[in-house]
Parts: C-alpha cells; sequence; structure tokens
C-alpha cells in the first residue's frame, strides 16, 4: 500500500500565502488540490458518504476563516486532517452516535484471569494477524465485518485506527494531528487492533 504523503512544494505555499490574504482564486485552487484528500480521510471515518461530503464542505469553511492562523510550524496537511478530526468528533458529539459505539478502554480478555503486556494493559488471547488488519482483510466478505467492526470504535480511537492503518501515517505525526502524545496514540490503537481482532476471530488464521 503506498504511503498516503502529501508534502508541500514551494508552489503549495505560495498558494497557501495568496489564500490568507484573501486571493479567492487560490483559495478555489487550494480546494480542488487538497479535496479529494479531506473527503477521503473524513469517509474512513465517518463512514458515511453524506457525513464525509458535509465534513468536507465544514472543514475548507474553517479553512477558509482560520487560514491567516496556519503558522506553517507543521504540515498544511497535518493542520488540514486536525480540523477534519475535530469536526468529525464534534458532528459525533452532537449527534450522540457514540451509544452504538462500545467502550474499549478496558479490552476484555478469554480468560478468567487476562494477560497483560509489558505496560499493565489487558491484551486479548486471540490469534494474531499481520501488524495492519486490512493487509489480511481483502475479500467483500471481511470488508463488510471490518467496516461494521470500525463502526463499532468510539470515535477517539477511531480517528487513531484510520490515521495510522489506513493513512499510513506515523505515530509521530498523528500525535500532532491530534495533539497527543506519542505513547498515548500507541495506546489507542493497540486497543483500537484489539478490538477489530477480537471481531473478526472467526474469520482471521491461528
Amino acid at each position: 500500500m503506498a504511503t498516503r504523503s502529501h508534502p508541500e512544494t514551494k508552489e503549495d505555499l505560495e498558494l497557501i500565502g495568496q489564500a490568507a490574504h484573501g486571493d479567492e482564486g487560490a483559495f478555489t485552487r487550494l480546494v480542488s488540490k487538497y479535496e479529494s484528500v479531506v473527503y477521503r480521510f473524513a469517509f474512513q471515518v465517518c463512514r458515511d458518504e453524506e457525513k464525509a461530503a458535509e465534513t468536507l464542505q465544514d472543514t475548507f469553511i474553517n479553512v477558509y476563516r482560520k487560514l491567516k492562523q496556519f503558522d506553517r510550524k507543521s504540515r498544511f496537511t497535518t493542520w488540514l486532517y486536525r480540523i477534519v478530526a475535530n469536526n468529525c468528533l464534534m458532528k459525533r458529539r452532537r449527534r450522540k452516535l457514540d451509544a452504538a459505539s462500545v467502550s474499549i478502554d478496558v479490552p476484555e480478555g478469554f480468560r478468567a484471569i487476562p494477560l497483560r503486556d509489558e505496560e499493565g494493559d489487558v491484551i486479548q488471547t486471540v490469534p494474531s494477524w499481520k501488524e495492519t488488519p486490512l493487509h489480511t482483510v481483502m475479500d467483500g466478505e471481511l470488508r463488510d465485518q471490518l467496516d461494521r467492526a470500525i463502526k463499532r470504535l468510539p470515535m477517539a480511537y477511531r480517528i487513531v485506527f484510520v490515521l495510522r492503518d489506513i493513512e499510513e501515517k506515523s505515530a509521530e505525526e498523528t500525535a500532532q494531528i491530534l495533539k497527543l502524545s506519542i505513547p498515548a496514540v500507541k495506546s489507542r490503537l493497540r486497543r483500537a487492533r484489539m478490538f477489530l481482532r477480537e471481531r473478526l476471530n472467526g474469520y482471521m488464521k491461528a
């Protein structure tokens, strides 16, 4: 799977600067350049075309209003992903859909006394799979099962999973996007993977 990097060129930075100073043509070109990146990420998080389209629109409204605040200390795409993530989290809270997800703060084990990792966190006693679940879940039925399982993830964990295992962002950039510590990103990703692995356990090879 190709890395989803989107490094800014000198032309990109000039375009961002022009748009920040009110050049509407430059802003239109900026939207055209990055709308596919925003929509793809929004869809992977929302798992719904209508919600992803709404998030796309809201994100660029936010970008238009806040572009002057972009200080270039991070990459533009990092800032953009942060806006999308915040929009997804806010929409989730407004719609109160977290009832459809489950708590994975303390993953359940399959043993009376669950196993724990070196950090003391409960781990699942299920067959292992490859580092990224998407590499093993390829056919239609398994994709459907994975999609349903991802929808059950609490949004905070889902966003980390999407950034790391679908968008293939590094732990460092994911932490920067979400304003989390790197250990927090790793912990959320580990829990998300455990949860998904448990839900797909019947489909995975030991």
